[in-house]
């Protein structure tokens, strides 16, 4: 397996009191699957996915990536790791509102080792003829187009998506879900993403429902229905 959680547990104190936030996560995704972590607020979704993106740290237990334990690294390899090997998409975009569409994809690809070309990932998320608008004249939907392009362009071994649909009306929303499908189709980037809408889980190769930071089930979908079937 590619990811590989172990018993991971994480805590956060708060004055005297000591919030469990993981109580021994485990969990498993292959290399060019796409999973979905399924969850109510407060589960611990975005917990368990900045510790696997390397934001954050783990009290316990071990989160392998590509076999390297990532909880063992040092501040400077973390750094490394989140700059080389992991990307994000967030549910509000994230863009630099001075920088038109390319320079917001071109200061990540400047900085990354072996990033792919800035047109040519524009051209794969249907923006090329958005080069040079700002984020302020595009629809939201451009917008989370702009901000996969900018996640994928150092060409990451993962894609992690938070809530990537969340502030999205339902077509818009399919369309980046289609968009992601063709993401992990075209470059086979394993992606890992958490929502609250279930529906989206038909797309996944793995399931995973978190709740009061435990996984109280894990499936494997048999059929995997395309994200342009999806309904809800």
């Amino acid at each position: 397996m590619f990811i590989e959680v172990s018993n991971l547990k994480k805590s956060y104190a708060s004055g005297a009191m000591t919030h469990e936030v993981l109580k021994g996560i485990g969990m498993k995704l292959a290399k060019g699957e796409i999973g979905v972590i399924l969850g109510p607020s407060g589960s611990g979704k975005s917990t368990l996915m900045n510790i696997i993106g390397g934001v954050d740290r783990g009290d316990s237990g071990e989160v392998r990536v590509g076999g390297v334990e990532i909880n063992r690294l040092n501040d400077d390899q973390l750094t490394e790791y989140r700059r080389e090997d992991i990307g994000f998409v967030f549910q509000f975009y994230n863009l630099v509102p001075n920088l038109t569409v390319g320079e917001n994809i071109e200061v990540v690809a400047n900085i990354s080792k072996a990033p792919l070309d800035v047109d040519e990932v524009l051209a794969a998320v249907e923006m090329r003829d958005k080069k040079r608008r700002f984020p302020r004249e595009l629809s939201g939907g451009e917008q989370q187009r702009v901000s996969i392009a900018r996640a994928i362009v150092k060409n990451p071994q993962i894609l992690l998506c938070d809530e990537p649909t969340g502030a999205l009306d339902y077509q818009t929303s399919r369309s980046i879900l289609q968009l992601l499908e063709r993401v992990n189709r075209e470059y086979g980037t394993t992606i890992l993403m958490i929502t609250h809408n279930e529906a989206i889980a038909a797309m996944a190769n793995r399931v995973f429902k978190l709740r009061s930071g435990e996984i109280t089930e894990e499936a494997v979908n048999q059929v995997i229905i395309p994200a342009e079937r999806i309904e809800w």
